[in-house]
């Protein structure tokens, strides 16, 4: 089963299920956002009764698989080598990665808004001031308003090293401007996938149509839990659409690696699909976002 967002030929922008891997999407009547004030049973009961509806036509438009006042938080230094990553980027303070990658605490931070994400196929961006960029493939959990995972999907945390690096205050600057995060192509619903811990990731980085970086991982080696990530970011605060929250990622290029103008990132997870995405820098290249 995946659960995904479309814009239609008309303007229209629909939520859609398809049944399974071969079958056609068929439109459904609720908004993606409500759907995520369902708690698990009844979020299943209504995706499973509601695989027979409108057909999509050819010409709909895969979007990002969220809308309405869903968020996107994210997770920091929840890989060893993520944690690695950080440390060789920030001389001056990279204790403070090797100290939160053990603490009891984990690194949340907001991502984005609903309206700022791109989906499949659709461009992302680098900041023009920052001189190293990188894309960072991350499983993300769909959660609703309960708190409850009831979905995965794949995130591309699009990151300034340059930035992030000179002082770990400049994080979400770093992190969050327009182009930086992608998700999709769809959600697939959590009861779909049997140990999310055993997921490989794998990411391809083109260039002139030529592979210029390639990885692959595991979440296997996901420092800590899904629902312990979850549970720290509803402590003290509440997501009445649900949120979606990616867990870090272990597929980080080596200094100097950096993204450039027209490249091409491919990102796949076990069971979710691909995430594709050109590459275009400054915030003029994303106005079509707003």
């Amino acid at each position: 089963m995946r659960v995904a967002r479309f814009r239609t030929a008309t303007g229209e922008r629909v939520t859609a299920l398809a049944g399974g891997a071969a079958e056609p999407f068929v439109a459904l009547e609720d908004p993606l956002s409500q759907l995520l004030w369902l708690e698990t049973d009844e979020l299943r009961t209504r995706l499973e009764s509601a695989a027979r509806g409108r057909p999509l036509g050819p010409d709909a438009e895969l979007g990002a698989p969220i809308d309405g006042r869903t968020e996107v938080w994210a997770a920091g230094v929840t890989y060893h080598r993520s944690r690695d990553a950080r440390m060789a980027e920030s001389e001056q303070s990279a204790d403070i990665y090797d100290r939160v990658y053990d603490a009891e605490r984990p690194e949340l931070f907001f991502k984005a808004a609903a309206w700022r994400v791109v989906g499949t196929e659709r461009p992302i961006a680098l900041r023009a001031d920052s001189a190293v960029n990188v894309p960072e493939p991350e499983l993300a959990v769909v959660v609703n308003r309960h708190a409850e995972i009831v979905g995965y999907t794949i995130c591309n945390d699009v990151s300034s090293r340059s930035i992030e690096g000179e002082n770990p205050l400049y994080l979400p600057q770093a992190k969050a401007y327009l182009g930086s995060c992608a998700l999709g192509p769809w959600i697939t619903p959590a009861w779909e996938i049997d140990d999310p811990y055993g997921l490989a990731i794998r990411m391809r980085i083109e260039r002139a149509g030529a592979e210029v970086w390639t990885g692959e991982a595991g979440t296997g080696e996901l420092h800590r839990r899904l629902e312990e990530l979850v549970g720290y970011l509803f402590r003290a605060d509440e997501f009445p659409d649900g949120v979606v929250l990616s867990t870090g990622t272990s597929l980080v290029p080596d200094l100097p690696f950096t993204l450039e103008a027209r490249d091409v990132v491919r990102i796949a997870l076990d069971g979710l699909g691909e995430l594709s995405n050109p590459v275009v820098v400054g915030k003029e290249a994303m106005q079509w976002l707003v």
